[in-house]
């Protein structure tokens, strides 16, 4: 990207919270965290960070399902200094005992900051009913009863058994050549080797349509009550996955979405009401969220699944299919104007899937949906059987929520 100014390192690693087993649930984002907390080249929480902020850089790292990573944006000409101090945290991280239980503490207060959030706590609620007890239905960051079971020693096999050579993706975009970055990376890397990561666990019993609508509901004395429904998606790499996207858009993203300008603009039920598409490697979901007063939350429900019904039974027009494509597309071209998401756009989908799709490959593919993939996606999806609901708010029942739950 020769018209920046800047470079964007991210360093993905193949773990996250599918490679947990349940009394190790967190680990991988408690590895995450202690790898900023000091390396041998900067033995302090403070070195590490002062090293990016005095030329002005961005430095995080996140964890999620099927990946974890660690990245920072600098000016172009700070790049070898950013690749440095990248790979120091993943290979060299000290991960002191003092430093692990403050950090240990640190999650123990993430998790209560998400506790006292009714709209995460609702997330969690829904993961946990579209794949019950198995690690995507767990929080990524664990519970305070794993976390706090995890031992300095735990981390450090994981560390070890994970973040190897292997099972490691280095993507680099900005104002830096090829030759510059393999340059660069192969010294830094030449002498480190490969490992035997452990695999991911797959999703158990992936056709849940089979079991009926299915309701959650976690009461909380809330002034107004969370409402998430789902159900069961697309893979990462299905070949209907961007028909999925226009649905949801045309539900539910945007301001002029039909979920939005129903609920929103003409009942005024909700401040916030969307529609999101999740993909994972082998499967996924398409949920609606809604915040809406406790006594207007079931006419919110009845008025989704409405809009759902609407989609899958009701034509969609052309027009609205081209909208959808229009928003899809130029939202994803403005988003990789910016290197850091270019980095990621490439990294990501050389960790996960192999390949690396191009802009215009995407495009092409966006392009190729009909009008008539909509409605079939929308009719293998859109049923009964696989709703999945989650509700916190001052309900002792799910009784009348669950009476609703019909397509």
């Amino acid at each position: 990207m020769p018209h920046t100014q800047s470079v964007s390192i991210t360093v993905y690693i193949g773990t996250g919270s599918r490679y947990e087993r349940k009394e190790e649930a967190g680990i991988s984002h408690f590895v995450e965290h202690l790898c900023f907390k000091g390396t041998k080249k900067r033995p302090t929480a403070k070195d590490v960070a002062e090293a990016i902020d005095s030329v002005g850089g961005l430095l995080n790292g996140s964890t999620d399902r099927e990946l974890t990573a660690f990245y920072t944006k600098v000016a172009q000409h700070h790049f070898d200094l950013a690749l440095d101090v990248l790979l120091d945290l993943v290979w060299e991280p000290l991960f002191d005992p003092e430093e692990a239980e403050k950090e240990r503490r640190v999650i123990l207060e993430e998790l209560a900051m998400v506790a006292d959030s009714p709209p995460q706590l609702v997330d969690l609620l829904l993961d946990s009913t579209l794949w019950p007890n198995q690690p995507l239905g767990w929080d990524v960051a664990g519970t305070e009863e794993s976390v706090s079971a995890l031992s300095r020693e735990d981390a450090l096999a994981y560390l070890q058994r994970q973040y190897t050579a292997n099972n490691m993706v280095i993507a680099v975009a900005g104002a830096v050549d090829h030759e510059t970055v393999v340059d660069a990376a192969w010294r830094s890397l030449s002498e480190k080797g490969s490992g035997n990561p452990s695999p991911w666990f797959p999703v158990v019993n992936p056709d849940q349509g089979q079991n009926g609508p299915r309701c959650s509901l976690l009461y909380k004395n809330t002034e107004q009550a969370q409402i998430s429904l789902a159900v069961p998606g697309l893979h990462l790499n299905h070949p209907d996955r961007y028909a999925l996207s226009f649905l949801s858009i045309i539900l539910g993203e945007g301001m002029s979405s039909r979920l939005f300008m129903e609920l929103r603009e003409k009942r005024g039920l909700a401040y916030d009401v969307h529609s999101y598409v999740t993909q994972f490697l082998d499967t996924g979901s398409f949920s609606v969220y809604c915040g809406v007063d406790p006594k207007n939350a079931y006419d919110a429900l009845e008025l989704t699944l409405e809009q759902m019904a609407r989609v899958r039974n009701d034509s969609i027009g052309e027009d609205e299919l081209h909208k959808a494509k229009e928003l899809a597309k130029g939202r994803m071209l403005l988003r990789l104007e910016d290197s850091r998401a270019v980095s990621g756009w490439i990294g990501s989908q050389e960790l996960l899937l192999g390949e690396i799709l191009t802009v215009e490959d995407v495009l092409a593919e966006m392009d190729a949906v009909t009008v008539d993939d909509l409605v079939r996606v929308a009719c293998q999806l859109f049923v009964t059987d696989q709703l999945r609901l989650a509700i916190v708010g001052p309900y002792r029942s799910d009784k009348r929520f669950a009476a609703l739950l019909s397509l």
